[in-house]
């Protein structure tokens, strides 16, 4: 009886992974169908490559768009990695049970705010923080800098979350044996225990990337919404954040309720190319993590 219960345990389990498998299938299936007719008569380079996006005029490039979306998230991990890993790192191996019980539920609390609120939080504060602290013609406040900000507190608790579970996962003879040859605390925290947690703590911060890469309203909010490539605006590179863009996700929702036709299509044909950026950034993940198994 007791096997009898275990094998249909088993296979309840794998039916459910099979499931999950076979739902994700069914998306990029369904978008996939959507988006051909888009893919056939525009070409699968002319979108990927064009910097011009006008439907009316059977335009369709979307360089710029993922060129927008790209750039958010490469601001949002650089501001938000630092926060989050310090964070982790302190409710892990540093802060006492009494504070740890106080920060936690707060970081937690992060990720159950709506986007919208984090819109307009970005809308109300940081737009015109960013429009008053760099000078620069041009500059609106709603940029990519702006957006980064808020998509780096939305990713927050993901990858502290995470990453701690990942470092508190290490065994304690590590750390203990560490310090049994003389290394202070935070050398054994720096060459012991990140070490040790990497395949967790690079499984947080690609998490942290998809999340990035899929968020929609606060985007659409904080980020311009303009359909151009992402330029300096002065001879410093670093302007090319005070740029306005739009991401693949804001274009697909501000856009979807009125599009028909080749327009509608291209927007189905810009939900695959997201769902493929997510789908290298995963399979980037599953190799290091491999990679670093192995070392």
């Amino acid at each position: 009886m007791r096997k009898l219960v275990d094998t249909g345990i088993r296979y309840v389990l794998f039916l459910s992974a099979l499931a999950s498998v076979f739902i994700v299938f069914l998306i990029l299936l369904f978008t996939l169908r959507e988006a051909l007719p888009a893919f056939r008569e525009y070409g699968v380079a002319p979108m990927l490559t064009g910097t011009v996006w006008r439907p009316q005029e059977d335009q369709l490039g979307i360089l710029s768009m993922i060129a927008g979306s790209l750039l958010v998230t490469l601001g949002s991990v650089i501001l938000g990695v630092p926060l989050a890993m310090g964070g982790a790192i302190f409710l892990a191996e540093v802060a006492p049970p009494a504070v740890r019980e106080i920060v936690r539920p707060a970081v937690e609390l992060l990720a159950g705010i709506p986007s919208v609120v984090y819109g307009l939080f970005g809308m109300v504060v940081l737009v015109p923080a960013v429009r008053s602290t760099f000078s620069v013609p041009g500059n609106s406040g709603f940029n990519l800098l702006s957006a980064s900000m808020v998509l780096a507190v939305m990713v927050l608790p993901t990858i502290t979350n995470i990453a701690e579970d990942a470092i508190r996962a290490v065994p304690r003879d590590f750390k203990e044996g560490s310090l049994a040859l003389g290394a202070t605390r935070w050398q054994t925290i720096v060459r012991v225990t990140l070490p040790t947690a990497r395949s967790g703590i690079i499984a947080a911060i690609i998490l942290g990337v998809g999340r990035a890469l899929g968020e929609t309203m606060a985007m659409i909010m904080v980020i311009g919404n303009s359909i151009r490539m992402p330029g300096p605006l002065s001879q410093n590179p670093l302007t090319l954040f005070l740029s306005q863009a739009r991401t693949l996700t804001g274009n697909v929702a501000v856009e979807i309720k009125y599009a028909t036709g080749l327009h509608e299509d291209a927007l189905f044909a810009t939900g695959v190319v997201l769902f493929i950026l997510i789908m290298l950034v995963n399979g980037s993940a599953r190799l290091l993590i491999q990679r670093g198994g192995a070392e």
